[in-house]
């Protein structure tokens, strides 16, 4: 098999969820850049509708669909994955994407305790959002995965978005992240025990810091940015385009003996290298 044969995922029938900005997106591009048929899952109507149309320009050989989900809400999401299922002839690809952002830490990135972040004065409606749109809506996702994959019985491939977060704990990011994420990896790896016998694989992708639209734009923000490029063996953080070769390899055939797998891309964050003195 040569190459290009291996990572090619053209006519593949995929859903992104949370596909309007930052990774998703990412994923959306490579996905119709290859020609895959591509529905893109979101909220934000008007920056989907605005996604659709520049990769639609973008990536002309595959069909690109958007449509507006809550994937908080099991039966729009049910009805969607229907929908994209009738329109595109199966469901090959998986990404499960969508997320929110961590919220603050109990330390701010200067190292100061920060009240608004600690456990005992932690806004209980963000620990439920939190956990509810990064690790129950995966959950709901992947299990429609499941069933549209098991049903068409010729496989499949399900990616969920986990964080490097899900392997170590920060005091400047959101305590209940952690725990999502964390639960994020763990339940990537029980689906793929399950359904290995079905040919669907289950993988992760860990991202450390990418400058994306999660947490308003945080990169954005200079003082945690350099708090994450003082952590970074590579001495930066990364732009989302820098994740489609790892989507690209997980969705094709070049991954087909790969499942249960976490893959870090963090530039080296997770390492906490030492820091030097020039």
């Amino acid at each position: 098999m040569s190459l290009e044969t291996m990572f090619d995922v053209a006519g593949k029938s995929v859903i992104v969820t949370g596909a309007a900005f930052g990774l998703g997106r990412a994923y959306a591009e490579i996905m119709a850049e290859r020609g895959a048929n591509v529905t893109l899952f979101d909220l934000n109507k008007d920056q989907l509708d605005r996604t659709v149309a520049e990769i639609r320009e973008l990536a002309p050989r595959g069909r690109v669909t958007g449509a507006v989900v809550d994937v908080t809400d099991r039966a729009t999401l049910s009805a969607a994955f229907d929908d994209a299922a009738r329109a595109q002839s199966g469901i090959d690809v998986v990404f499960a994407n969508a997320g929110v952002d961590a919220g603050p830490g109990f330390l701010t990135p200067e190292g100061r305790r920060n009240p608004e972040g600690q456990i005992d004065t932690l806004d209980d409606a963000h620990w439920d959002k939190v956990i509810g749109v990064n690790l129950t809506s995966v959950y709901n996702t992947m299990k429609l995965a499941a069933r549209h994959m098991k049903q068409q019985n010729r496989g499949g491939a399900i990616i969920a978005t986990s964080s490097i977060a899900a392997f170590y704990v920060d005091g400047i990011v959101g305590t209940p992240y952690m725990p999502a994420k964390a639960g994020l990896s763990h339940l990537v790896k029980q689906l793929a025990m399950e359904l290995g016998r079905y040919q669907i694989r289950v993988n992760a992708i860990c991202p450390g810091p990418f400058i994306t639209n999660i947490a308003g734009g945080r990169m954005a923000n200079v003082e945690d940015r350099q708090a994450f490029i003082r952590w970074s063996c590579l001495g930066r953080v990364a732009e989302a385009d820098e994740i489609k070769p790892l989507a690209l390899y997980l969705a094709s055939n070049a991954s087909a003996y790969v499942t249960g797998s976490q893959m870090v891309i963090d530039g080296g964050l997770i390492l906490r290298p030492a820091q030097e003195i020039e």
